[in-house]
């Protein structure tokens, strides 16, 4: 069975005069996204699931949908945001809460929340530190690697 990742990240913020995710967004997380199905892995991501911002769900849909998918899945992975997106930290506030597999991708020299910083203290999370993208992909494609290689030892 697949492992189920949300990816998570800003999204209002980052929509255009068009109402679509900006371009470097969108690259971006559609790279991350390639690097966890090519380890075959299920990615849910909102930004996708709304065509990129042109198909945005009511705020009743999109919360109904966003905590379901975080409560049905593996592991949660988030991009938080600088400056902070609330509706990341909601996420991973409620993948918290459910004991979830939690990788936070924090770029280098951004001051990030402290109760971000601070969570693995309480939880299972993984800190990525990166100064661009391409040693993010590379630091995700590892530590997953490894996460998938610790739960095949458990499962057997």
């Amino acid at each position: 069975m697949n492992q189920r990742v949300f990816l998570a990240a800003p999204f209002k913020q980052l929509l255009n005069q068009n109402n679509r995710v900006n371009t470097e967004t969108t690259q971006s997380l559609q790279q991350v996204m390639q690097v966890l199905e090519d380890k075959g892995m299920f990615v849910d991501n909102a930004h996708k699931r709304e065509n990129w911002g042109l198909e945005m769900m009511t705020p009743t849909q999109c919360t109904d949908a966003d905590f379901n998918s975080i409560k049905n899945c593996d592991v949660l992975m988030a991009f938080p945001g600088s400056p902070a997106s609330p509706g990341t930290h909601i996420e991973i506030g409620w993948a918290s809460a459910f004991h979830k597999k939690i990788i936070l991708l924090l770029k280098n020299d951004v001051d990030y929340a402290y109760l971000i910083r601070g969570l693995g203290v309480i939880g299972d999370v993984e800190y990525i530190y990166y100064e661009n993208m391409n040693s993010c992909l590379s630091q995700i494609s590892n530590v997953i690697d490894n996460y998938l290689q610790h739960n095949k030892v458990l499962s057997k």
